[in-house]
């Protein structure tokens, strides 16, 4: 659980200042769209797209990119038809990677996954090799600063959320796949600044690596989250924060 955090809260800053803003917006796109097609175009009664178009102005997308958005996913304008997908390999050391996907074309997609995963020194594995190491919930980080640990924690057990961790620069609640966008709204109803909140997939185990391994790693995730179709990267590594800040530097 603490390499997906570290990850987590790394990939977070690294997004919110990347230079590389169009590919940021496209994924986001891409996950409104879906969300609305799947789940309709109102925030207030579909809490994915609310989720998403909260992610997509805080990383400062234009309010028409999100109108456009979700119009393409109500039909409203023309769109590509994109479709969720769940890949699962492993990386260097044996570290359990899952890869979450939304694309147009499975068979680019795989072409492309298989690759990375090889020049990375890991491989794309068969379904159901390593997802039963996960299990899906909720994530929700919050500045350590902008709140007290003990407020924060009653906001968020009387909301139902599962757990509350001190992370250093920042508080981590985690709570159920059915609870999270309960949790989420109660915190932002406390006037409680929310640094990102995502349903996630949770190692159960961790695997430690370090050196060479670690470096390894970081770039197969690296290299994975910048894949256009790719939405989300978990892997169940566990690497010395200070090493992993910097590797990634």
């Amino acid at each position: 659980m603490s390499g997906h955090s570290k990850w987590s809260s790394i990939k977070h800053k690294k997004a919110a200042t990347d230079a590389k803003r169009g590919k940021v917006f496209s994924k986001l796109i891409r996950e409104i769209t879906v969300a609305t097609r799947i789940g309709g175009g109102e925030t207030e009664s579909n809490p994915r797209l609310r989720t998403a178009v909260q992610t997509a102005k805080g990383s400062n997308m234009p309010l028409d990119n999100i109108e456009r958005a979700i119009m393409k996913g109500t039909g409203e304008l023309p769109g590509q038809n994109f479709e969720p997908f769940l890949y699962e390999g492993y990386g260097p050391g044996g570290v359990a990677i899952l890869v979450d996907v939304l694309t147009d074309n499975k068979n680019r997609t795989v072409a492309e996954l298989r690759h990375i995963f090889v020049k990375s020194g890991g491989n794309l594995a068969e379904t159901g090799s390593v997802q039963w190491m996960f299990e899906r919930k909720g994530y929700i980080s919050v500045n350590a600063e902008s709140v007290s640990e003990e407020d924060l924690l009653e906001v968020a057990l009387e909301a139902g959320a599962e757990d509350l961790k001190n992370e250093g620069d920042s508080l981590a609640i985690y709570t159920s796949f059915e609870d999270f966008y309960l949790v989420k709204a109660k915190v932002e109803e406390a006037d409680i600044p929310i640094e990102s909140g995502e349903l996630t997939m949770l190692p159960q185990t961790a695997v430690a690596v370090e050196g060479k391994q670690a470096e390894k790693t970081l770039k197969l995730m690296e290299a994975l989250e910048e894949q256009d179709d790719v939405q989300s990267v978990y892997g169940n590594f566990d690497i010395d924060e200070k090493e992993m800040e910097a590797l990634l530097s």
